[in-house]
């Protein structure tokens, strides 16, 4: 017969350690995409518990409204995500969206970054980098002009009508560089393509040789709070291949980085 380790004995841990909670988590852990549901003995053998326990902690989920049972086989239920809602409700827009970020970065290779409007300027408050791909440095806390920037252009183009007016009053659209679009009517019907097709591209109209992509990130309500985009140098490709290797990795990550962001609703 099987003799578990007694409650809050674990030898590697301190004195204040609650080695039937460890066990409890293990349970919840067990479950997965691969796994999202289980009998008692596949349980057991996942988490390396008697049946008897595992059948004390699969229980005690079903009472708590954590799991539900058909009678053999186990499964999570949606308030299991209640567990994490106390920290994920503490974390700020930076520190939820930079696991998306990472792994954004890794699926496609470059920089990928997130930026809120400020003013005239979209500003940088979350950044993965590869490579410095621009003659200027880039990092949090640095602002480039809205209207030629990809993540700039989708928070414009999600801003209410009198936001926009107000920018296009107060602020003069440089030339940056023979592609920038200066002309406010031509800035304004890029900004409707913008919204209707959710997503902006800005090919080299913030500096020569520099290509962009970026989507909305829509808080639990809807509301347009921030973008987020994937910087590529030219010689990455044509405009079509940039969109077909980079725009639907950019889409998934702002799906993921939206649920986080609705779930501290």
């Amino acid at each position: 017969m099987t003799t578990e380790p007694a409650e809050d004995a674990g030898a590697s841990h301190g004195s204040g350690f609650v080695q039937s909670l460890e066990r409890g988590l293990a349970v919840i852990r067990a479950f997965g995409a691969e796994r999202p549901t289980m009998t008692l003995s596949e349980v057991a053998r996942e988490t390396g518990l008697s049946r008897a326990s595992a059948r004390r902690f699969l229980h005690t989920f079903v009472e708590l409204g954590y799991m539900a049972s058909d009678g053999r086989e186990f499964r999570l239920l949606p308030s299991v995500l209640d567990l994490g809602y106390a920290y994920l409700s503490s974390l700020t827009l930076p520190e939820i969206a930079t696991p998306s970020l990472q792994e954004l970065s890794r699926a496609v290779d470059e920089s990928t970054s997130v930026a809120v409007l400020d003013g005239s300027d979209m500003v940088y408050i979350a950044r993965v980098a590869t490579r410095r791909i621009m003659s200027a440095a880039i990092h949090v806390g640095t602002r480039f002009p809205a209207y030629a920037t990809s993540m700039g252009r989708v928070l414009l183009a999600y801003a209410e009508p009198a936001l926009l007016d107000d920018y296009l009053a107060r602020t003069p659209l440089e030339r940056l560089t023979a592609r920038t679009i200066t002309d406010p009517a031509g800035l304004r019907a890029e900004l409707v393509r913008v919204r209707e097709q959710g997503w902006a591209l800005v090919d080299q109209e913030l500096e020569e040789g520099l290509r962009s992509v970026a989507a909305p990130l829509r808080d639990g309500s809807g509301k347009v709070v921030a973008a987020v985009n994937v910087s590529a140098p030219v010689r990455r490709g044509e405009v079509e291949e940039i969109l077909e290797h980079i725009l639907p990795s950019l889409l998934k990550a702002a799906g993921a980085i939206e649920a986080d962001l609705a779930r501290l609703r």
